[in-house]
């Protein structure tokens, strides 16, 4: 028997290997295609990034370039705008630095050149941080107020016609830091609260207490600026004070918040707050009109002399006065920082005076009565100190002050009273030569007369004692109406 074969499907010798091969040539094809579709892909995306990177480079040069074009057309260029992203305290520094240097290249022998924008060298632009709370003003501008002790001599007269006796005082007030030469560090404050002193003493915010003199005074103004010896001064107290930072009162408005802080019945620095309740009111203290910033934050015996703030920390106001009355609350009262601070430069500039020894005390030898604004506009005469006598061949009559004159400044310090022209007598010695500011009548007008006065020796006066006519007052050495008045602090000792 022949056995069965299939000879249709008889497998073919290598077919098998022969398909392997194709298989395995087939899956690299493939494979090097895929790989092939995925490096184009790669090399698409790279030339879309950088097409976008040269169209966007160009659109930023472009608009880089028209901006230089606009910025050249209103008058800026890129240093300037660089110049406005720098931090204000590092160019307020740069300022004062070139403002020093220059001041220092005008200085003279007999003058020291100090201003108050030489004086924010120390202080802290809080400005550029915008408005602050109350806490915030309080702790960065308690470091540049001042607690100020006055010890003097006061004058009594007895009710009993005992004469007139004599007896220490002592009272409180406040000042502000506002600069420093290159001998003393200067603060300012009322001149009620310097008036008549022996002995200054200044307390910083380290407790630390240093003697200090009189600088310069503008009773008219009631302002004042005062001196301690940097020399005196420790390391210490120096690493913790600042100089205040001034404002501008001319750009307040009514109803702004403010914060005054100051040395209120002499217990120390104490902060209170309120708002402009008016701003140029015309108030009258001792028989001087003046246009104060009234608030309604409180104001103390103490606080005359510290500082109003507006909500920056910045001085706006020097804190004077206040309404005494039972019938009255929340008007207090401060110096614009705008009118005082061409005064206080003067008087940081003045030649630093103290008090001469009784040996050598002086006198100018006259009498006279104070010219009020009431009587100013009553009788057309110019306020200031009318002489009623002049002594013969005494200083005045010899530098040719005549009765009926009016005395307007006194060494280039404004005078209303006799007792004004005493105040400053105590910084002078005799034979020294003063110019003083008169006003002479001449028709129905009265002009203006400098002269040249040699002081003489108080102790050789008849009217050593400069004696002032007074105004009539009521019982109680008060002026009528009893009812408001105002209270600068000096009749508590404030």
């Amino acid at each position: 028997m022949y056995e069965y074969y299939d000879y249709e499907n008889q497998p073919i010798q290598g077919e098998k290997e022969r398909i392997q091969a194709e298989a395995r040539d087939r899956a690299a094809r493939e494979a090097k295609a895929k790989k092939k579709e995925k490096r184009n892909k790669w090399f698409a995306c790279i030339a879309y990034a950088l097409v976008f990177g040269l169209i966007a480079g160009g659109v930023f040069q472009g608009v880089d370039l028209a901006g230089d074009v606009i910025r050249n057309k209103m008058g800026l260029n890129k240093e300037v705008l660089a110049g406005a992203d720098e931090s204000s305290s590092d160019t307020h520094k740069e300022s004062l630095q070139g403002s020093a240097k220059s001041e220092d290249e005008e200085k003279t022998d007999s003058e020291e050149k100090v201003t108050t924008n030489k004086s924010a060298a120390m202080a802290t632009p809080l400005s550029a941080k915008g408005n602050l709370d109350v806490s915030d003003v309080a702790e960065s501008v308690m470091p540049s107020i001042v607690s100020i002790t006055n010890k003097s001599v006061q004058e009594v007269r007895s009710f009993f016609g005992g004469g007139i006796h004599e007896y220490e005082s002592v009272s409180a007030g406040s000042g502000i830091i506002i600069g420093e030469n290159d001998d003393e560090l200067l603060l300012v404050t009322n001149n009620h609260v310097v008036e008549g002193a022996k002995e200054i003493s200044v307390g910083f915010i380290d407790d630390e207490v240093y003697e200090a003199v009189i600088k310069g005074t503008d009773p008219e103004n009631d302002l004042a600026v005062i001196a301690v010896k940097l020399s005196d001064i420790k390391d210490s107290t120096m690493d913790k004070i600042v100089i205040a930072t001034m404002g501008d009162s001319d750009a307040l408005e009514i109803g702004e918040q403010v914060v005054a802080i100051g040395n209120a019945l002499g217990y120390g620095q104490s902060v209170t707050t309120g708002i402009v309740s008016a701003l140029d009111r015309e108030v009258e203290i001792d028989n001087l009109a003046s246009k104060l910033i009234q608030t309604d934050a409180a104001i103390n015996p103490g606080n005359s002399g510290g500082a109003l703030l507006n909500m920056r920390g910045e001085v706006i106001g020097i804190n004077s006065a206040k309404f005494a009355s039972s019938q009255v609350e929340g008007m207090g009262y401060a110096i614009p920082i705008s009118t005082a601070t061409p005064i206080i430069e003067e008087l940081m500039n003045r030649r630093t005076r103290e008090v001469v020894d009784q040996k050598d005390a002086s006198y100018l030898g006259i009498s006279g009565v104070s010219v009020t604004n009431e009587v100013s506009k009553t009788y057309n005469i110019p306020t200031g100190v009318y002489i009623s006598e002049v002594e013969k061949n005494g200083p005045a009559d010899k530098g040719g002050i005549k009765e009926g004159d009016v005395i307007k400044k006194f060494d280039g310090v404004t005078v209303s009273s006799i007792n004004d022209i005493k105040e400053q007598l105590n910084y002078y010695k005799a034979g020294e030569k003063i110019k003083i500011l008169i006003k002479r009548p001449d028709g129905s007008e009265y002009k203006d007369v400098t002269v040249e006065v040699t002081l003489g020796k108080r102790s050789e006066s008849d009217l050593a004692d400069e004696d002032e006519n007074k105004e009539p007052t009521n019982e109680n050495g008060r002026q009528d109406d009893d009812t408001i008045y105002i209270d600068p602090f000096s009749i508590f000792g404030y």
